[in-house]
């Protein structure tokens, strides 16, 4: 499953602070139903994400009824993105 997107980075200051950008409600319904089928727990969904020129492996995360995508510090850093920014994202799910 290929699924592309354009959404907005965001920062969460948890205890492990992170930069996310949010998968679409219609998007997200779209993983839903393979979920079931792909999840290796927790409702952690394992993905391959490409971003500008960046691809890499990690796993979307359940928040609040959809997904977020975890940006990597040295994603962020090569592909210059910041907190505000616009990013297209592609992921691939293995179903």
């Amino acid at each position: 499953m290929e699924l592309a997107f354009s959404g907005d980075v965001w920062h969460w200051r948890g205890p492990a602070p992170h930069h996310f950008v949010w998968v679409p409600e219609d998007d997200a319904a779209q993983i839903e139903e393979v979920a079931a089928a792909v999840t290796y727990g927790w409702g952690m969904i394992p993905v391959t994400v490409h971003l500008g020129g960046s691809t890499w492996t990690t796993s979307l995360w359940p928040k609040d009824g959809g997904y977020i995508v975890p940006l990597k510090l040295a994603v962020r850093r090569a592909e210059e993105v910041d907190v505000g920014d616009t990013v297209e994202v592609r992921l691939t799910l293995d179903v």
